[in-house]
């Protein structure tokens, strides 16, 4: 068993996130809370740490990946824009929304046997610090066993993770409702109708979802 290290959000210092991020990047795991819900993350090039994740899951490698990263700037480096990204991107990220989208020549290696990469940018203070601190996105997932509820409770989280991730960060008790997935690949689709509703999104966009 590997030691954990255990932090409340609101006790991380500069130094901390610089730290965590230099960790993660180099395969590091951690337990993180997100805007929607508690989250299991690593640097999203870390083949290994990724396997890790799914043992400690219980899922297979064949299921995808969400990306976090710090703004629509980052996102460019990695995956296509199309112009219903724009519009979706601008009026709710940092937010509850999964985009699907292709992947730019950098953003390739991220497919692991997918048409897009699903990216979200976070709207929390933590997080937005955290993933600044990186050079790239975090591979993420939410933190429960694969198939049994979403955890919202840190205590709960402590309890199945201590010893097994190298980071926990403590955030209260989170939400369980998990963001909306859009995918931009071909037509767009709503594939999870989560935080945001098909209505808002579609009206957004411009829209409807191919169904």
């Amino acid at each position: 068993m590997s030691r954990t290290q255990i932090f409340n959000i609101d006790e991380a210092t500069p130094a901390l996130f610089s730290a965590t991020a230099q960790a993660l990047e180099q395969g590091a795991v951690a337990v993180i809370p997100t805007d929607t819900v508690y989250g299991i993350a690593t640097g999203a090039f870390c083949e290994g740490s990724i396997a890790r994740i799914c043992q400690l899951k219980k899922r297979s490698l064949g299921q995808p990946f969400q990306f976090l990263m710090a703004n629509a700037d980052q996102v460019r480096h990695v995956a296509a824009w199309p112009p219903q990204a724009a519009a979706l991107a601008g009026a709710f990220w940092p937010g509850a929304l999964t985009l699907v989208l292709p992947p730019a020549e950098e953003g390739r290696p991220l497919l692991r046997g997918f048409a897009g990469l699903g990216i979200r940018v976070p709207d929390t203070v933590f997080l937005q610090r955290l993933l600044g601190a990186l050079q790239g996105p975090l591979a993420c997932t939410s933190a429960n066993e694969h198939g049994k509820p979403v955890l919202t409770c840190e205590q709960d989280l402590v309890e199945l993770f201590e010893g097994k991730v190298d980071f926990i960060f403590k955030g209260g008790t989170l939400s369980p409702v998990p963001s909306s997935v859009v995918d931009l690949t071909e037509r767009p689709r709503l594939l999870r109708e989560g935080a945001l509703a098909r209505a808002t999104l579609e009206q957004v966009m411009g829209g409807v979802f191919a169904r």
